[in-house]
């Protein structure tokens, strides 16, 4: 089989040159046809270069076309990769600055909070739009969706509509990454148990080559781990910034940029799957002011200039890309390309997916989406067992999946209501005062107003 994969907001200098690459190093997608569709025309000459090059210099059948126009775009596809941001960096900014103008600081804004919820009202009736569509021109494609607010996008494309869809976020590959770093042992050799909702997944135990690794992980922590040194370089792009001392990474290092989810360990015996960046904004405890809004925890807020400052990079990366004499074969971290080997193969992959509950999380309803570890092969995909969490930790699932329903209805209806509800459940906005929760919810209607059309008088 040749897939046709089809990237929506292909676009992105970001998302589009990693999974290029990531797709050249998989065999069985070495022919692939890949399509770039963007609703800006400008980028997508650049990402047709860019496949062209990796074909040449891999000597590989890849081959790119690209298009504006979604309809002609979706015509045969097999996958559809969606990496879209509505309204970009002109309508997140007022996702952070509006919030922070009424006490409520973020330190992401695209998942949970006021930031993601509006979030979810501008991207949701686009991705739901897109399967639509889907239905028509490709109705046995599958919808693999990379853009945030991940949980609730792919919840209400897969309510509304028939088409597969699944969530692929890196965060949990990542966590594997850094245990295997403090454990000394490989990647390969680290199989997680994981149950929960996307930025919010929770390792519920740990196999490592046959051993407890949650008992490792213990020992670790007991030991001073300043002159401790990590197997191999810590690479950049994974979301934290070099050590302060300015030397190599240490073991003590990596605890320092993981606090939140280490003291979440040690106090409830499951370990957040998700980065501290995100973990805060489902536990407000730590991003307060009398915590510096999370800096003692070791948390940076992000600003929307961080934010135009990493895509300067990501533009920066990709002229490097197209400038390099060969393909790297380092694998990104993202998992589209193996997702599409595992279907088109029939090759048996265990990953870390968001998909609808079957009863993979016992602590949440069912068709709600919900993270955790995945068996996909020719049949598709489906969960791999079936687990729960602590009490505390299952209440706190339990309040943020309402709000991320009544997320879900809020986009699809524009109702005012349902949109203050989500804002009042979840635990980060809930936070405020009653009132100017709904102030709040109104200006930020208001100043998105233009990718809002569900909300238009």
């Amino acid at each position: 089989m040749t897939p046709r994969i089809v990237i929506v907001g292909g676009g992105s200098f970001q998302w589009t040159p990693k999974l290029i690459v990531d797709i050249a190093n998989t065999p069985s997608l070495a022919g692939a046809e890949i399509v770039i569709e963007d609703v800006d025309p400008a980028p997508i000459p650049r990402m047709i270069e860019l496949v062209e090059h990796v074909a040449a210099r891999r000597n590989i059948p890849l081959t790119a076309t690209g298009t504006t126009d979604q309809t002609e775009a979706l015509d045969g596809a097999d996958f559809v990769v969606v990496s879209i941001s509505t309204g970009g960096f002109e309508s997140m900014r007022h996702d952070l600055e509006i919030p922070a103008r009424f006490g409520i600081r973020q330190s992401v804004g695209d998942t949970v909070g006021p930031g993601g919820i509006i979030r979810a009202q501008r991207n949701i009736p686009v991705l739901v739009a897109l399967a639509r569509e889907m239905e028509q021109r490709c109705p046995d494609a599958w919808l693999l969706n990379l853009t945030n607010p991940m949980t609730t996008l792919c919840r209400a494309v897969t309510r509304e509509t028939s088409i597969k869809t699944v969530g692929l976020c890196h965060e949990i590959t990542i966590a594997q990454f850094v245990l295997s770093l403090l454990l000394d042992t490989s990647f390969f050799d680290v199989r997680p148990s994981v149950v929960g909702l996307n930025h919010l997944p929770f390792i519920t135990s740990l196999d490592v080559g046959g051993r407890d690794g949650f008992a490792l992980l213990d020992d670790v922590l007991d030991r001073d781990l300043a002159g401790e040194g990590l197997a191999m370089p810590f690479p950049e792009g994974l979301g934290h910034a070099p050590p302060s001392h300015g030397g190599d990474w240490t073991k003590a290092d990596l605890v320092a940029v993981n606090q939140v989810k280490l003291e979440l360990f040690r106090r409830f015996g499951v370990l957040p799957g998700a980065g501290d960046r995100h973990l805060v904004e489902f536990f407000p405890g730590f991003l307060t002011e009398s915590s510096e809004w999370g800096r003692q925890w070791g948390v940076e807020l992000t600003a929307i200039q961080d934010r135009e400052m990493w895509q300067a990079r990501y533009h920066a990366g990709f002229e490097e890309m197209l400038a390099a004499p060969d393909v790297s074969t380092m694998p990104s971290g993202e998992m589209v390309a193996a997702f599409i080997d595992s279907v088109i193969t029939d090759h048996r992959r265990e990953l870390p997916l968001n998909i609808p509950n079957t009863g993979q999380c016992l602590d949440l309803p069912l068709d709600v989406v919900v993270e955790s570890m995945c068996v996909v092969d020719a049949e598709g995909v489906r969960g791999r067992e079936q687990l729960s969490v602590p009490p505390v930790v299952a209440e706190y699932l339990r309040r943020v999946s309402t709000s991320q329903e009544m997320t879900v209805d809020a986009a699809l209806s524009g109702d005012r209501d349902r949109l203050f509800e989500a804002l009042l459940v979840d635990p980060l906005a809930g936070r405020m005062d009653f009132a100017e929760l709904a102030d709040m919810a109104e200006d930020m209607l208001q100043a998105t107003a233009p990718w809002l059309p569900q909300y238009a008088p």
